[in-house]
């Protein structure tokens, strides 16, 4: 095997022709030499060197594979006999000396059949000395070098990474000139000829250099057939690779980082539900929350993922808190950065009504409890104020006002915290005008039920309250059934009513309502968090809260979940 090119009887000046043939003649049997001839050959291993880096010396002197052919038209007969004559390979520097020629001899751009030709042949060179092939001509090659046939492939492969290692640790900045050649200039050719190692375990710390080295030059290119490999590897967890390299990937692959957001989303959102503490907790121990806070345009890809999916399943509650849980942990890796890593907040939420975003991403637990009120007010406010405007804009406005409206309820739903403090303090004792009528009226007639002693099949206080909730979906502005959820699951839990009651009644009004019984498991699990909250930081309430609401709402979560279940069966 051996590159395409011309009759090889054409020597250039400079080149010994004799030293030439000698070697041609030598490697002419390759794996099938003489026992004679391969004595020869560990004899003369010294002048091989010699030509091979004269060889190299015109090869870096030339613009394209196809002058270096032009030039040395015997080279590419010399090299394929070369590649496969055990004796040279099994020596250190000839065999570095070779990859080196072939690295030079590979195109990044293909201009012609020839080098496309080469291109393919050093990707099958390399893959056959540093993977365990069956092919015949390997299993002949390493039996002839003497040494375990795995030890052999695994020596080549460490060669290969050391070689290349040692480019890339050539910095960048200690180039005089702006036009000095770099060694990332030929990162795009080594990633090309790479595309076959990915899953090698040795090969490993290589690639992830190669991805970081992106970060840090600009003259550093890998190809998209490298990067879709990766990737692909990376997903099966058939490559291991540092932070940062992963980091760099998802910045360079769009398929990598999309596919990495919806493993994610799978995780949390198939098998058995976990608790909004349990999902913050997965979420802040992937890389995901940390990449997007150090790059605002990961957060953004992110961010539309996020908004195509809760378009598509609109009102879909364990969705929402997903979202919630993932920008918690995202705030919290921009808090732990310096103040000059961080970028500005506008950079992650670009399209966000500038009003809301702050008031919206400021935690509860940095204001003291009683400024909570005034602090939803002016929430409310805004909200309402860019509510109006919507309604008010003519046709060419009128799209524009849709997209704020949703950017807001996006950026809402992102910071759901806020929406369970509201709910606590609707159904908290305060001022009557903190309680809009309708959420006022849901309350009363929820605990009316809950305390009601009645079968519930013939209850007229769940056919009230059956008939108020239908009301409130039905008004121009209606009440979002995620809040009317929270009211009905927060007045079972604060009843004194026997939980198995209390289960009943939420079941029964899910069922009867078209409320789905998994988003009512959410909304229990906010509560849970936000009582966990208050015990364990002291800020959300005057005192701690009772721990007979913690212990009725894992109650309460417990027996739903086992509704759920049976409703499945």
């Amino acid at each position: 095997m051996s590159l395409p090119g011309p009759d090889p009887l054409v020597v250039v000046p400079l080149v010994d022709a004799q030293e030439v043939q000698f070697w041609m003649e030598m490697a002419v049997g390759g794996v099938a030499a003489s026992p004679e001839t391969q004595r020869d050959t560990c004899r003369h291993l010294g002048r091989l060197r010699d030509l091979l880096q004269v060889l190299l010396t015109h090869m870096n002197n030339t613009s394209s594979t196809t002058e270096a052919m032009h030039r040395l038209p015997f080279l590419g007969q010399l090299l394929g006999r070369l590649c496969w004559t055990p004796h040279v390979t099994a020596d250190a520097v000839c065999r570095r000396l070779l990859l080196e020629s072939m690295w030079s001899l590979y195109s990044e751009e293909p201009s012609s059949p020839v080098e496309m030709k080469a291109n393919h042949w050093i990707r099958s060179v390399l893959c056959q000395l540093s993977t365990e092939d069956e092919d015949p001509v390997t299993q002949i090659l390493v039996q002839h070098a003497t040494v375990p046939p795995k030890h052999y492939h695994l020596n080549v492969l460490r060669k290969l990474v050391s070689l290349l290692s040692e480019k890339m640790g050539r910095s960048c900045s200690s180039l005089s000139k702006p036009s000095q050649r770099c060694s990332c200039d030929t990162l795009l050719a080594v990633s090309e000829t790479y595309i076959p190692l990915v899953t090698c375990p040795e090969a490993a710390p290589l690639i992830g250099a190669m991805l970081e080295r992106t970060a840090t030059c600009v003259r550093a290119t890998l190809s998209q057939d490298f990067l879709d490999a990766v990737s692909a590897a990376y997903l099966r967890n058939g490559l291991c690779l540092e932070d940062e390299a992963v980091v760099s990937l998802w910045c360079h692959s769009l398929p990598s980082l999309e596919e990495a957001v919806m493993s994610q989303l799978d995780s949390l959102l198939s098998g058995s539900r976990p608790t909004l503490r349990i999902t913050e907790q997965q979420l802040a121990g992937c890389l995901l929350p940390r990449a997007c806070a150090r790059h605002a345009p990961l957060f953004l890809i992110v961010n539309d993922i996020f908004r195509f999916l809760l378009q598509r399943v609109e009102g879909h509650q364990p969705l929402r808190s997903v979202v919630h849980s993932f920008t918690r942990c995202f705030l919290r890796e921009v808090a732990r950065l310096q103040p000059q890593e961080r970028a500005p907040m506008k950079a992650f939420f670009p399209n966000t009504p500038r009003q809301l975003l702050q008031p919206l991403l400021v935690p509860p637990t940095e204001m003291p409890p009683e400024a909570w009120a005034d602090h939803l007010t002016w929430i409310v406010q805004s909200l309402q104020r860019l509510t109006e405007e919507e309604e008010e804009s003519d046709e060419d406005t009128g799209t524009r006002g849709q997209r704020v409206v949703f950017e807001a309820w996006l950026l809402l739903v992102q910071c759901a915290h806020w929406v369970e403090v509201a709910v606590q303090l609707l159904v908290s004792p305060g001022p009557g005008d903190r309680e809009a009528g309708g959420v006022r009226e849901l309350w009363s007639r929820s605990r009316t039920l809950l305390a009601d002693p009645s079968p519930l099949a013939t209850s007229e206080p769940l056919r009230s309250l059956a008939e108020l909730l239908v009301s409130l979906g039905a008004k121009p502005r209606p009440l979002a059934p995620g809040l009317a959820l929270g009211i009905l699951v927060n007045a079972a839990v604060l009843s004194g009513e026997p939980i198995a009651r209390a289960t009943e009644v939420v079941c029964t009004v899910v069922r009867r309502c078209g409320l789905v019984t998994e988003e009512a498991l959410c909304v229990l699990s906010s509560s849970a968090d936000l009582l966990g909250l208050q015990g364990a930081e002291g800020r959300l309430s005057s005192g701690d809260p009772d721990r007979g609401q913690r212990l009725r709402t894992r109650a309460l979560q417990e027996a739903l979940t086992h509704a759920d279940m049976m409703d499945t069966c």
